[in-house]
């Protein structure tokens, strides 16, 4: 608006009227609408840093209202409220562990704490075995990733910038910081990867991966990891692989269950066989002492 202000103080500027209507389910269509009205009526579109003047601007209206959002909070949050939250929650939980001392048993709390543990930074899957992130979301199968990045509506493929090399990946705008940068989990086949726009609001990008017999636990250094125990193959493409390969899919979906349930694997069960049938075998021998593990 400042901007606005001093070209009305000039003499010279012609002032045209601006008419549009804001609607609140499509607020960009409403910036888009602006943009072209500017583009037609100044020059300001025909200088070079146009879009990192635009960009500025749009990240000094975002940490404008993220900064009074969080002096909001502030206020709406009084400290006694806190305190008395503290002292109720502390309270509950030494009634929680007398209780359970009293009867012998462990706190549920503490159970979950220990089952916390044990899976300590790891995040169950989506139903694409991928994760879904703040900016995007990733799924895979054992050949590929696949990645979807949503982008503004009307977003043209010009401005997309993708880089996909055999161990790191870098996607943005033009003008922007990228939305998604770093080494990826794995290295991928860069001739078999590649990336389009889809309907002009999301960039789809298929990542090809070398190792076609492991599951990735992320997409890039830094994100979460996934328990890829709870990664669930789709069984209708089982029948799209060769023997082999399918006989290894199937015994690692065999396995993972195994584990989740807290049985022995398959190699396990094997070793039991062999071990049991070599027992047999010898009865001569004495193996009520044996560890077997």
């Amino acid at each position: 608006m400042a901007i606005l202000s001093e070209y009305e103080e000039q003499p010279e500027s012609v002032k045209t009227p601006f008419n549009a209507v804001l609607d609140s389910s499509d607020p960009l269509q409403f910036l888009q609408t602006a943009f072209e009205f500017v583009a037609r009526e100044t020059d300001l579109f025909k200088k070079d840093s146009v879009i990192k003047d635009v960009n500025a601007l749009v990240r000094s209206v975002k940490e404008k209202l993220d900064a009074d959002e969080r002096k909001r909070k502030e206020k709406a949050v009084p400290v006694a409220s806190n305190d008395g939250a503290v002292k109720s929650d502390n309270k509950r939980v030494k009634e929680d562990v007398s209780s359970a001392s009293q009867s012998g048993k462990e706190p549920v709390d503490q159970k979950m704490a220990e089952k916390d543990d044990d899976n300590k930074g790891l995040r169950a899957p989506n139903k694409g075995n991928g994760l879904d992130m703040e900016n995007y979301s990733w799924i895979q199968s054992l050949q590929e990733v696949n990645v979807t990045i949503p982008v503004p509506p009307g977003t043209k493929s010009r401005f997309v910038e993708c880089e996909i090399k055999k161990n790191r990946i870098k996607v943005g705008l033009k003008g922007q910081p990228p939305i998604l940068e770093g080494e990826l989990y794995k290295s991928v086949k860069t001739d078999d990867s590649f990336w389009s726009l889809e309907d002009q609001k999301a960039i789809a990008i298929l990542l090809t991966k070398q190792d076609q017999m492991e599951w990735w636990k992320f997409l890039v250094k830094g994100e979460p990891e996934i328990d890829t125990q709870k990664v669930e193959p789709e069984n209708s493409k089982l029948a799209d692989l060769d023997p082999e390969t399918r006989s290894t899919v199937e015994k690692m979906m065999f396995d993972q269950r195994q584990k989740q349930m807290g049985k022995p694997t398959s190699d396990e069960m094997q070793k039991q066989d062999i071990l049991k049938k070599f027992m047999a075998e010898h009865p001569e021998m004495d193996f009520s002492r044996a560890k077997i593990n």
